[in-house]
């Protein structure tokens, strides 16, 4: 069958709040794709179900790359020139092979004593600074950032300058393009930099070992390396550190599971997956996936060169998938969500957000047993993730 062919204006979600649009779930009960159209770009179906997600992320028939030659449906006027994000194989699995072992679960956990540490220090910032304190500024941003800078070999005392150019990379703003694009480039230039320090000064870190490996083995080009670096840090720490408070809110908003929680610490990793696949954090979907030949899609002919955009946090809460979908369990079993993606483009970085995540929870609920919101939340605005900004908390 086909669809409505009518675009729809997309996306649903309101950035003042963490509520997964109920238009989502009128989209997800009917039969066939719908036709959207975002605000810049062309129209799109929109996938909404969990089986069809998993298909469209999984099938190679569906192409990142193929975006560059589109007026790819996005949120602002400006276009991330995405690197490896914009990439099929077999060129994203030659980059993404010269990063994968220092994401996988094994590096990952050797790094918990560390993250662990450092979110001791923050909580003790935290308790020193309030209350109230803002969750966010004292604590849920520092810590990604220190972890990932300290994986890519980022001076300390540069880690404030990128925080302004990673806020313009996600933003959905009035930035023009020509805005948008000086921003891309200011991070690009001070990646170069950074990379030449380190040519000169190796360090035992991930953006030396990306260097050897363009330098020693011609396995990327210099335009890649620094597209790379700038993914790494970018997407090492902006998601987590939207999580963090994202999941502190959504558990104060369910004192049955965060009771659950205090008592039962050992449920914190199936928390952290519970929250993942419950909070839908795009405000919309993104990155397209562009069909290479006439694919069918939930009951829709999916044509050639059509783009196909995938709701995440709506096959999230998919009943065909999830029992009691909208409901929030701590203790959830088989918990197989989409919220660091599927396919090859599976978020590189999951074991390491999923660390981050545990700690972060863990810690903030030993140490305060009686935080809670100590003031309006502020929250992001014309952003592609939404969250606080920010988050007073007393305890």
């Amino acid at each position: 069958m086909t669809a409505d062919t009518t675009p729809l204006a997309y996306p649903f979600n309101a950035h003042d709040g963490l509520r997964l649009a109920e238009e989502y779930e009128r989209v997800r009960d009917r039969e066939g794709l719908l036709s959207v159209r975002m605000p810049y770009g062309e129209p799109a179906w929109l996938v909404t179900r969990y089986a069809d997600a998993r298909f469209v992320l999984g099938d190679q028939r569906f192409s990142r790359a193929a975006a560059a030659g589109h007026d790819e449906p996005r949120q602002a006027e400006g276009r991330t020139v995405s690197g490896i994000l914009g990439m099929d194989p077999p060129d994203h699995t030659r980059l993404r092979s010269l990063v994968a072992k220092s994401f996988t679960v094994r590096a990952a956990e050797k790094l918990r004593p560390r993250v662990r540490e450092l979110t001791a220090s923050l909580l003790d910032d935290l308790e020193t600074a309030g209350p109230p304190a803002d969750l966010v500024d004292v604590f849920a941003l520092p810590l990604p950032v220190a972890v990932i800078c300290g994986l890519l070999g980022v001076p300390a005392a540069d880690r404030p300058r990128f925080r302004v150019w990673s806020d313009a990379a996600l933003s959905t703003s009035s930035l023009t393009a020509e805005e948008f694009t000086a921003n891309q480039d200011e991070l690009r230039a001070y990646m170069a930099e950074l990379i030449d320090r380190h040519r000169h000064r190796p360090q035992d870190d991930l953006m030396t070992a990306l260097i050897e490996a363009r330098d020693g083995g011609d396995r990327l080009s210099e335009r890649e390396l620094v597209d790379l670096c700038v993914a790494v840090l970018v997407a090492g720490h902006e998601t987590t550190a939207t999580q963090i408070p994202n999941f502190v809110l959504t558990l104060l908003d369910h004192p049955d599971q965060l009771a659950r929680l205090r008592t039962r610490p050992e449920l914190i990793p199936a928390a952290v997956e519970e929250l993942m696949r419950f909070v839908p954090l795009g405000s919309g979907s993104s990155a397209p996936r562009y069909a290479t030949e006439d694919v069918e899609v939930g009951g829709t002919l999916v044509r050639a060169g059509t783009p196909v955009l995938v709701a995440t946090g709506a096959a999230n809460r998919d009943a065909l998938r999830f029992s009691s979908p909208g409901v929030l369990d701590i203790a959830r079993e088989g918990n197989q969500h989409l919220g660091f993606g599927h396919g090859v483009h599976h978020c590189l970085g999951a074991p390491l957000a999923r660390l981050e995540l545990q700690e972060a929870l863990a810690g903030l609920i030993a140490r305060f047993p009686g935080l809670r919101t100590a003031g309006d939340v502020t929250w992001k605005s014309e952003m592609l993730v939404r969250g606080p900004r920010v988050l007073p908390v007393a305890w």
